[in-house]
């Protein structure tokens, strides 16, 4: 890649003003509100096929998820990708290119991870500034120049900087643990599914219980759906200031969704939400319930922001 990376010319003067205690205190509302629906979910799933004994069981689950996935959830979901540390010897470039735009939003550099696939892609992770990570795919540097690279690095520390880290690795990881749930009972919980079969209305308690674990996974996903959808607009655009090119991240967004279609990735269906693009292949019936917003949406404000940008009231195109 050329030196074309440096592209402070092109930067807006005075620091990016990102988001402040407002926007820090709905996040907190959010993962509180994304954490006890989650959390009553999974409750009532284990009473629904143990009765009190999977209560009991579901409760101790609940537990240790909500431990984990505020300290590990960060961990556990570069390990759900097999994604590895980028070494500053690998790729000195792509470091200069995060150092510099990190210290332009007033934060700690994140560490850098590689997933290995070819599907063109990134996400960052983590439950604070000083505790964040950004993960790149070994395609995304194939497709894009690095004037578009710093335009989705830019997006990426966007969502450290605007604390929308933790909802979304916690929503990953409690919304998979549902899943993953769902699926080992449907393999080996033969004998719960069929608890009660003895009793009065057997047969429509065991159909009631086949019932919740269908469309558990599915409230999960709706439950990541209410939380995920405005923060890629709140990242785009505070990405695109902290940048100072919202074209170059308009470029890049339509680059990766035609890789994302040609390429789909599909290793963690759970931590979807988390990518820049949605990384799953889908029709117009899936897309309603993608945790993203359209691209060509994205890209329709971003393109309006460019228009915009050196005015004071280019901000209106994000309320």
């Amino acid at each position: 890649m050329s030196a074309g990376g440096m592209y402070g010319s092109s930067m807006p003067r005075g620091g990016v003003r990102g988001s402040g205690w407002g926007h820090r205190l709905s996040n907190a509302l959010k993962t509180t509100v994304l954490l006890a629906g989650l959390t009553a979910l999974l409750l009532f799933v284990g009473e629904r096929l143990g009765g009190p004994q999977g209560l009991v069981v579901a409760g101790f689950f609940v537990v240790v998820m909500n431990f984990g996935s505020y300290w590990f959830s960060d961990r556990i979901a570069l390990a759900m990708h097999g994604a590895r540390p980028l070494e500053y010897a690998e790729a000195p470039w792509l470091h200069q290119m995060v150092e510099r735009l990190a210290a332009r939003a007033g934060m700690p550099k994140p560490k850098l991870y590689l997933l290995p696939t070819r599907t063109p892609n990134a996400f960052a992770t983590g439950r604070n500034p000083e505790h964040a990570a950004v993960a790149v795919t070994a395609g995304i540097v194939d497709i894009l120049d690095q004037r578009e690279l710093e335009g989705v690095l830019a997006h990426e520390l966007a969502h450290v900087k605007n604390r929308d880290t933790l909802i979304g690795t916690v929503a990953a990881t409690l919304a998979g643990v549902i899943s993953y749930a769902a699926q080992m009972i449907f393999w080996f919980g033969g004998s719960l599914l069929g608890r009660g079969d003895d009793e009065e209305g057997g047969l429509a308690h065991t159909l009631g219980n086949l019932g919740v674990l269908l469309v558990a996974p599915i409230a999960a996903t709706l439950l990541q759906l209410a939380v995920s959808r405005s923060r890629e607009y709140g990242a785009d655009a505070t990405g695109a200031e902290l940048c100072g090119d919202p074209d170059a991240l308009a470029s890049a967004l339509m680059k990766l969704e035609r890789g994302a279609e040609l390429m789909p990735y599909d290793r963690a269906p759970a931590t979807s939400h988390l990518f820049i693009v949605n990384p799953l292949s889908g029709g117009a019936i899936m897309g309603l319930f993608s945790t993203h917003p359209p691209i060509p949406e994205r890209v329709r404000r971003l393109r309006e922001m460019s228009a915009s940008m050196g005015s004071r009231t280019w901000r209106r195109a994000w309320a």
